[in-house]
């Protein structure tokens, strides 16, 4: 399955539908996907289920409704297992942000993570997972993140990236992000819960 947020609405493309399923599902096949859109941003829903004959060509149709701008960000942990979150626009975020021409994914993040939180020691442990989330600028945009898990020692001060709208930086623990995730986009939820899933705590 894939899955697409609209804001805070999911939309989950996907070829089978759950045995007891309780949520709205719309056939692919007979959607108009600008319709679709401007009704789920007018009338936002948790999750919609889109059922796909054939899901991998659903998804190439799908996507060419958009600008696809690609980014990279990491969940950072430092030694005592803490997250580092930034807070931009009254949320609780994670770094990221897009790529730059002849950078790879993986340099894309380093660097954003560096430089929207004034952070070095950087390393990646591994991938996480992709995100995809909508945004009109112009035209209909969606952009797709790849998430990394990072680790970092450093212990300096954290200094926020003004210029891009970050206020604070700051790592928080098990007990402060969870309280964070209330004031935090979806797909931010998403990807923490991908590395609780690794870790075997969910």
């Amino acid at each position: 399955m894939y899955k697409v947020f609209v804001n805070d609405s999911l939309i989950i493309l996907t070829d089978s539908l759950p045995k007891e399923n309780k949520l709205p599902v719309f056939i692919f096949e007979t959607l108009c996907i600008d319709n679709f859109l401007q009704n789920i941003i007018a009338n936002p829903t948790k999750e919609i289920l889109l059922l796909c004959t054939d899901l991998e060509q659903s998804r190439a149709l799908f996507f060419e409704n958009f600008k696809i701008v690609t980014a990279g960000g990491g969940l950072v942990l430092n030694s005592q297992k803490e997250v580092l979150f930034i807070y931009r626009n009254q949320l609780w975020d994670l770094p990221k942000g897009m790529i730059e021409a002849g950078e790879t994914i993986e340099a894309t993040a380093l660097r954003e993570v560096a430089e929207e939180c004034g952070i070095d020691k950087l390393s990646i442990d591994r991938f996480l997972t992709t995100t995809y989330h909508y945004f009109y600028r112009n035209e209909n945009c969606l952009k797709k993140t790849h998430w990394f898990l990072m680790h970092s020692n450093f212990e300096g001060v954290l200094k926020p990236q003004v210029e891009e709208g970050i206020t604070e930086v700051v790592f928080k623990n098990k007990t402060a992000t969870l309280k964070a995730l209330q004031n935090s986009y979806a797909n931010i939820k998403l990807v923490y819960n991908k590395y609780l899933d690794l870790q075997g705590y969910n």
